[in-house]
This record gives structure tokens, C-alpha cells and sequence, in this order.
């Protein structure tokens, strides 16, 4: 075969690479899952709080930082001489095994609370839907926990692709409902977020305002839990060129993120007076519980309880697979530190029980501190999503292509900003 030939086939295997596949769609849709849950519902209300300014520079960091942040890990993963190797083990090839055990602790650390949140939450939304909107007594709350848990457990079961096949089908529904509700809005836009623009925000001042807000956008946004799983998933589907791919799925991804989701929260603020964000923030409650009674609606009575069900349900599976990675990570380590390993498919049941049994036990409990144990998980999702890949472009060979780049600064300071801001937050 002459050097022409080898080059035309070269090439079409590029092409071939490079096209469009299903299983890309899926996984955009994945990505978009585990980002856009609960926390959507209150981004309106932090985002919207400090004025017009603040938010619209929001509207244009939200792209770069977020994007950027998960390439990056994205990036990290895909790092590993192992083609199958996920997040745990590519820190312990390129940190050491003492740092690998280190990192695999926080990664668990930081998802594991939230899973614990979630399987509250959907316990606390089914609960005050059947009550309020169905009209029907109350079931004893371990009973209804076990059930609902039993059954997102259930999808677990069937595997990574069943996971995300749910959540990318998931997605459209939330979709259509959050655009729905928010050209229903648009009759309610008011100009009284105009009223007071300037370029010292509202109260705190603009820089004030911008640093306490970028953490509940970064969070908003945050799908690092499955970055993992997405990346070694396409490097056994794409090969050397996964890393390309990778980024092409996740610019498609949170561009749809940014575009839905910005939509929404300007809707939500434009039909909306600063006094009204106060008061929901005050409250406490969602965006969509606070419209419903600012407008009296029974339809958003109905809606937002169905919302908020679905969103819970698909965050809590793309959680799942990040804090079953962790999980699992922590075991194998620490089975192979006195010389014994464990096949995955058991090393996977063992984990969903324990998942199963302890995330029933939270929520059967209902404590009131997990608002607490989320925010905590904050700082360490901070440092593993944005100052963990750039610390290894500098330091490990593998990556250091990537180096020099502005982003990778933008990365940084975005994500020092974020910690700093958490940790104001927990200390005020």
C-alpha cells in the first residue's frame, strides 16, 4: 500500500471518528442531567438577588467556567496510560499511591453527602405531593424512602449505559418544562430590575455580590461526578481521539446548559421585583414554590412538585456513578494494600447495597444538618474540578500540552474565587 492510500485511509478513519454518533447524543444529554438538577430551582433567586449587572455578567462567565473547568478534568482522566483507568486510579499513576488514596477519599467525600441530600430531597417531594396536591394521607416515610430508593437503585442495576440512557431521556421533559415556564413568564417581564442599574450592584456591591455569587453558578452547573465515567466510556469507544470528541460533547453540552438555564433565570428575574428575590431568599423555598404563590397558580402547584421529582432523579444518578467510583476506589486500594482484589461485578453489589441501605437510612432520618454536609462538600469539589487538572498540566508529562494556555489561568481563579466564596459563606 503506497503513502496516498495509507493517507486517504488515515483520513476516513478520522471522519469516521470525528462524526456524530448516538451514543455522543446520550451522553450530552447525561452530562446535561447531572448538571441541571435541583439546584436550577434556586439559582433565580441567588443569581438575580444583586441586580441586572451582576447578573448579565454571570450570563457571560457561565460558558468559559464552566466549560473549561470540566474539559480540564475531563482531560486528567483521559491522562492515564490505562484505557480503562477512572479518576481514582489516574491519581494514584500520576500522584503516588499515598495521594491516590488521599484524592479518592475527598472525590468520595465531596459526591457521597450529595447523594445523601438527594435521596432527602425526593423523599420530601413525593411526600408533599401526595399529600398537598393528591389529597392522600401521608405514608410512613421509611416505607416511602425504600420504595423510591429501591426503584431509582433498580436503573443502577442495569449498568452505566441504563444510567444514562435514563438521565439523557430525562432530560427532555425538564427541558420542555423549564422553556415552557419560562415563556409563560414573559407576559409577567416587568422593568423594575431596570430601575436601579449600576455598576455597584444592589447592597453588597458589585464585586461583593459577583464573588458570593460564582460558587452557586459553578455548583449550578457542576457535573464532575460523571466526567469520569463519560471519559472512560469514550476513550474505549474513540481511542487516542477521545480527547477531541470529549470536548466537542462537552462544548454542544453546556452551551445547551448555559442557553436553557440562563433563559429560565432571566424569565424568572424579569417577572420578578429585587424585593420578591428577597423575600423567596428569605423563605427559603424554591423559584418555583415562590411563583406559585406570588401568581396563585394551581398549574404551578402541580408543576413544580413534578420538576422538581424529575430533577432530583437525575441528579441523584449521575451522582450515583461518581460516588459509587469513589467508593469503589477506596475499597480496591485498600484490598490491595495487603495484596487481595475483588472482581468489579461483586466489588458493584456490594457497593449498591451499602448505597441503598445507608442513602434509606438518611432519609428515613430527614436531618436537617445536610445543607450543611453540601456546603462543605463544596470546597472539594472546588479543588478537584479546577485546581487539580491545572496543578497536573504543570506537573505531569502526559499533560503538559495543555500547558500555557489562558484558559488554564482563567481555570484557577475561577476556582480559588469559588472556594473563597464557599468558605465566606460557611464562616458568615
Amino acid at each position: 500500500m503506497d503513502s496516498s492510500q495509507t493517507a486517504v485511509l488515515a483520513g476516513d478513519k478520522q471522519q469516521s471518528v470525528m462524526a456524530w454518533r448516538k451514543s455522543d447524543t446520550m451522553w450530552m444529554l447525561g452530562l446535561y442531567g447531572t448538571a441541571i438538577g435541583a439546584g436550577v430551582l434556586f439559582l433565580p433567586i441567588n443569581a438575580g438577588i444583586g441586580g441586572l449587572i451582576p447578573l448579565i455578567i454571570m450570563a457571560l462567565l457561565a460558558f468559559p467556567m464552566t466549560y473549561y473547568a470540566h474539559r480540564g478534568l475531563c482531560r486528567f482522566v483521559l491522562s492515564g496510560s490505562k484505557p480503562g483507568a477512572d479518576i481514582t486510579e489516574v491519581v494514584e499513576e500520576h500522584f503516588g499511591v499515598g495521594a491516590g488514596k488521599l484524592i479518592t477519599l475527598l472525590y468520595f467525600l465531596a459526591i457521597y453527602p450529595i447523594l445523601l441530600v438527594y435521596s432527602v430531597a425526593i423523599t420530601n417531594t413525593v411526600d408533599s405531593f401526595i399529600t398537598h396536591q393528591l389529597q392522600l394521607q401521608s405514608p410512613p416515610r421509611a416505607l416511602l424512602a425504600l420504595i423510591l430508593l429501591v426503584g431509582l437503585m433498580t436503573i443502577v442495576r442495569f449498568g452505566k449505559e441504563m444510567i444514562v440512557k435514563t438521565m439523557s431521556l430525562l432530560v427532555f421533559p425538564f427541558v420542555a418544562v423549564l422553556m415552557l415556564l419560562a415563556l409563560w413568564l414573559i407576559p409577567n417581564w416587568s422593568s423594575a430590575i431596570f430601575d436601579n442599574v449600576s455598576l455597584a450592584g444592589s447592597g453588597n456591591g458589585l464585586v461583593m455580590t459577583l464573588w458570593l455569587a460564582i460558587p452557586v453558578m459553578v455548583f449550578s452547573f457542576n457535573h464532575s461526578p460523571i466526567i469520569s465515567a463519560f471519559a472512560v466510556a469514550k476513550r474505549e469507544e474513540y481511542g487516542d481521539q477521545a480527547e477531541r470528541k470529549c470536548s466537542r460533547i462537552l462544548a454542544f453540552s453546556h452551551l445547551m446548559m448555559v442557553v436553557t438555564v440562563m433563559f429560565f433565570v432571566f424569565s424568572c428575574v424579569l417577572s420578578l421585583t429585587p424585593e420578591n428575590l428577597a423575600e423567596a431568599k428569605q423563605q427559603n423555598i424554591s423559584i418555583l414554590s415562590y411563583l406559585a404563590n406570588h401568581f396563585n397558580t394551581p398549574m404551578m402547584a402541580w408543576l413544580a412538585p413534578i420538576i422538581a421529582i424529575v430533577a432530583i432523579t437525575k441528579s441523584f444518578l449521575g451522582h450515583y456513578l461518581g460516588a459509587r467510583e469513589g467508593f469503589n476506589g477506596l475499597i480496591v486500594k485498600s484490598l490491595r494494600g495487603r495484596g487481595k482484589q475483588v472482581s468489579e461485578s461483586k466489588l458493584n453489589r456490594f457497593t449498591a447495597l451499602f448505597m441503598l441501605v445507608s442513602t434509606w437510612i438518611v432519609a428515613s432520618w430527614n436531618p436537617s444538618i445536610l445543607g450543611m454536609i453540601e456546603t462543605l462538600g463544596g470546597p472539594i469539589i472546588a479543588v478537584l474540578l479546577f485546581l487539580m487538572p491545572m496543578y497536573a498540566i504543570n506537573k505531569v508529562p502526559a499533560m503538559r500540552k495543555y500547558s500555557g494556555a489562558a484558559s488554564n489561568l482563567f481555570v484557577v481563579l475561577v476556582g480559588l474565587v469559588a472556594i473563597s466564596g464557599i468558605l465566606f459563606n460557611l464562616v458568615g
